[in-house]
């Protein structure tokens, strides 16, 4: 019998406004609207690029007047970048706020070259560098 896998397909965030969302999704890493459903209660708005099918999913309650919780269970979402210091460069040009740069060492061999940047709803976002089991 043949074994299952699973696909993953998209990540999913609550935000408060869908304008800023997008505007800084597309700003910071390049994803542009795919499809956008609208309903009574909520928005769905589906964002990709053309680097990978990945999407990220973003819900819009309409009738969310107050900044979401974000709690102490999310984590982050993590994307990769060709260069973590134009990157970071970049961002910080415009005015998005990124986090410091960080060396990720294992066992004295780096693991991983981020940083973290938060989008207007306060998610985290890893960006990394390609290379080795990142790519």
């Amino acid at each position: 019998m043949a074994e299952r896998q699973a696909k993953t397909v998209h990540s999913m965030v609550r935000v408060l406004e869908e304008d800023r969302s997008i505007k800084f999704y597309e700003q910071a890493f390049g994803l542009t609207v795919a499809d956008r459903f609208d309903f009574d209660g909520f928005t769905l708005i589906y964002l990709r690029n053309a680097l990978s099918a990945f999407e990220m999913e973003l819900t819009i309650n309409k009738d969310q007047k107050q900044p979401y919780e974000i709690g102490n269970g999310y984590g982050h979402l993590a994307v990769t970048v060709d260069s973590v210091k134009a990157e970071h460069e970049r961002m910080q040009a415009a005015g998005l706020s990124p986090g410091a740069v960080k060396d990720f060492k294992h066992d004295g061999k780096t693991l991983a070259r981020f940083f973290f940047i938060s989008d207007p709803d306060g998610y985290k976002i890893e960006v990394i560098e390609r290379g080795g089991r990142f790519v």
